[in-house]
């Protein structure tokens, strides 16, 4: 396996954990909304879907210069 195929692998498994984590975010903030969920849930979800947000840029940018 070359590494642009590997970067490639975990790009697109960070794609797949960030709009996973991402629905998570938009879902907590509609509840929140709804009053279901105390607005505390909100800071460690955020911090979640940036965190893996800048790992897939970081794996996009990477995978994008490889040769």
């Amino acid at each position: 396996m070359t590494l642009k195929n590997v970067a490639l692998l975990a790009l697109v498994g960070t794609i797949l954990m960030t709009v996973l984590l991402v629905w998570n975010f938009v879902s907590n903030i509609l509840n929140v909304l709804r009053g279901v969920e105390a607005p505390v849930v909100l800071f460690p979800s955020f911090i979640y879907a940036f965190g893996c947000f800048t790992v897939m840029v970081f794996f996009f940018v990477f995978h994008g210069e490889q040769r």
